[in-house]
């Protein structure tokens, strides 16, 4: 579906609401005791950039990327403030932050990834939108100026030649996450003080 490789505005971002969202489907057996199951095997982001509106200006902004995304119709990036980087929040990106896969001497391509954890459990997330000029790559650890690109419209890192078996192959990068407007509608006001504000601004993120 289409999609443009275009941010939404970082001032009003930062303001915004929203997090990962699962799915679970619980049944609730004659025992008391829960069967429990999900229908997704990833999260799904959802945003409501409307807490990030302060000023007229940004209301136009806003105007302005809805009309040019033609509501729901058109995809778009998106930056998450709290987690837009492979590394924690406070940390400098390096090129061993994520592993995104082993050589095995033949294997070119690499999709960029970011695993979260807790305790012994794991979620490993597809990252389909890196930010250019961010990427760091490392191959057994050893940091590659050279050798290799990054399609940032896929999150594909590609070699020149094939990292040797065995040696892990890791990166570092910033992010955006791909989403939509998930209403055709902006409900906007501006009062007297030329102070605006739109009710909602609801964003979910896309699967690519």
């Amino acid at each position: 579906m289409a999609f443009d490789e275009v941010r939404f505005p970082d001032n009003i971002s930062r303001g915004a609401r929203g997090g990962p969202e699962r799915r679970t489907r619980i049944v609730e057996l004659s025992s008391g005791r829960e069967e429990r199951n999900s229908p997704w095997a990833g999260s799904r982001r959802r945003y409501d950039a409307s807490y990030g509106i302060r000023r007229a200006d940004d209301l136009a902004a806003v105007t302005a990327f809805f009309e040019a995304r033609m509501g729901r119709l058109r995809g778009f990036r998106w930056k998450d403030w709290p987690d837009y980087k492979s590394c924690l929040p406070s940390q400098t990106i390096a090129a061993t932050d994520q592993l995104i896969g082993q050589g095995n001497g033949m294997a070119t391509t690499f999709q960029l990834s970011k695993t979260y954890s807790s305790g012994l459990q794991s979620y490993v997330r597809e990252i389909r939108k890196p930010v250019s000029g961010t990427v760091l790559v490392s191959v057994g650890g050893v940091p590659q100026s050279s050798g290799w690109t990054v399609d940032v419209a896929t999150g594909i890192v590609t070699f020149t030649i094939p990292p040797a078996n065995g040696a892990s192959v890791t990166a570092g990068f910033e992010f955006d996450v791909p989403v939509r407007f998930d209403s055709d509608q902006l409900d906007v006001t501006l009062d007297i003080e030329r102070l605006g504000s739109i009710a909602s601004i609801p964003l979910v993120e896309i699967r690519l």
